[in-house]
């Protein structure tokens, strides 16, 4: 994996690269625009289940076998920790946090992997480095979660509302290392990419189960939902959870796994950047130290987690899509 196929031409790589880093950095401030106008559960919901079901129609014709009821079962149990826990919180604190802060309390990752590491089955112990970067970024997630308040939030939102978002967003970064970690042993369908299309869609059908509970469903009125979130609707199907997705896996297959989960870092800087410039948040010098030090952790936990060896199993995982 460490040359590059004649196949992978330098523009191709560009192209995959920029996927990943621009696209998924840029997923949270559409997640932001899209929640302005339209609930935040039937958003994920039909993004995720259109984009589900369409990379599963495209498995499928690709060879991919019908789906055994165990499968079914494992992909649910993904989609309710990846897409309900992972992005359905996400959005659903999209109405009160920045994006660029959301981005940078999901960085975090990483970091959540190594814990559940061990208290897991395997019981894996983190060493020195791994526990240096573990306790650097739960620092770093401290201090922007202590800090948060009605000055870096989305306009209109209490400090309550700010701070009670981000500690949803730190929860939402928990359910999809669970979910990650899961992902290692469940008996989810192959290839790769069908199996994350079911994920997708059974997640993306749980999330229209919980906005239609929580009464969602009428409080939207398609005459009411702005240009600005129907594009983002759009662009949250078919760019993130679609193309950047495709992009990715491809990678995965095509430069060492290092290189293709060096998204991690630069998704935060992209979605800081864009939340500044195209939706003028706030960078506070809290948000600043606070993404140097969880930065720094991430850095430290995937160091110590490449031993000779290999990768251990709780690298960074590929996500169901941002």
């Amino acid at each position: 994996m460490n040359a590059i196929p004649q196949a992978a031409s330098r523009k191709t790589l560009l192209l995959a690269f920029a996927a990943v880093y621009l696209v998924w950095g840029s997923t949270y401030l559409a997640i932001r625009f899209g929640v302005e106008t339209i609930p935040p559960f039937l958003l994920g919901g039909t993004r995720f289940l259109v984009a589900g079901v369409i990379l599963a129609v495209i498995s499928h014709a690709g060879g991919a076998p019908v789906p055994k009821l165990a499968e079914w079962k494992s992909a649910t149990i993904s989609g309710v920790f990846m897409v309900v826990g992972g992005n359905g919180l996400v959005c659903w604190a999209g109405q009160y946090v920045p994006s660029g802060l959301t981005a940078l309390l999901v960085a975090t990752v990483p970091l959540w992997l190594v814990a559940i590491a061990r208290l897991g089955p395997d019981r894996e112990t983190p060493g020195p480095m791994e526990m240096a970067g573990l306790v650097l970024g739960l620092g770093g997630v401290a201090l922007l979660v202590g800090t948060s308040g009605a000055e870096v939030g989305i306009r209109g939102a209490s400090a309550s509302q700010v701070a009670a978002g981000a500690l949803v967003v730190v929860g939402a970064s928990v359910s999809w290392a669970i979910g990650s970690m899961y992902n290692l042993r469940a008996a989810l369908p192959q290839p790769p990419l069908y199996g994350t299309a079911l994920t997708m869609a059974a997640g993306g059908l749980i999330l229209l189960l919980i906005g239609l509970a929580t009464g969602e469903f009428g409080r939207l009125s398609p005459g009411d939902v702005s240009l600005r979130s129907w594009l983002s609707l759009a662009y949250l199907t078919a760019m993130g959870s679609i193309v950047a997705f495709s992009a990715y896996m491809w990678l995965l297959r095509t430069v060492r796994p290092a290189a293709a989960g060096t998204y991690a870092y630069v998704n935060p800087v992209v979605a800081l950047f864009l939340g500044w410039r195209l939706a003028d948040e706030p960078f506070t010098l809290p948000m600043l130290a606070g993404t140097v030090i969880i930065v720094a952790g991430v850095v430290l936990v995937q160091r110590g987690r490449t031993p000779k060896g290999g990768p251990r199993p709780a690298t960074v995982r590929a996500p169901t899509s941002r």
